[in-house]
């Protein structure tokens, strides 16, 4: 069951911080103090991406008994939140050298938990 608490707490942590800076990207003016504000009005949700992520990272830490693993599969889900964020707000599709690049990361992965 912790292994489930550790995958839906970085999934979700991320999810919060990556729809967050794709929304600053494309809906909010570049300027200094206009971002600023933003960053200021949306430090509440900062704070609870980045329990979840804490959590996440020590549940999964418990779990696998690993911190490369686990910070290594939080890159992975990272990375492919990205890619969603970059579909969603700004249409961007993937090339066959993102996927390929996301293929390389999960074989790492998979080099990182062999004994």
């Amino acid at each position: 069951m912790i292994y489930i608490y550790s995958v839906a707490l970085l999934i979700g942590g991320l999810i919060i911080i990556n729809l967050i800076f794709g929304y600053q990207s494309k809906h909010i003016d570049p300027q200094f103090w206009s971002t600023m504000k933003f960053q200021l009005m949306l430090l509440p949700l900062f704070f609870i991406a980045n329990l979840c992520i804490g959590y996440g990272v020590k549940f999964g830490v418990k779990a696998f008994h690993s911190l490369a693993f686990i910070l290594i599969t939080a890159k992975c889900m990272e990375v492919l939140i990205s890619v969603w964020t970059g579909y969603l707000f700004m249409k961007e599709v993937p090339s066959w050298k993102t996927w390929a690049g996301l293929v390389v990361i999960g074989a790492g992965l998979v080099l990182v938990k062999q004994k």
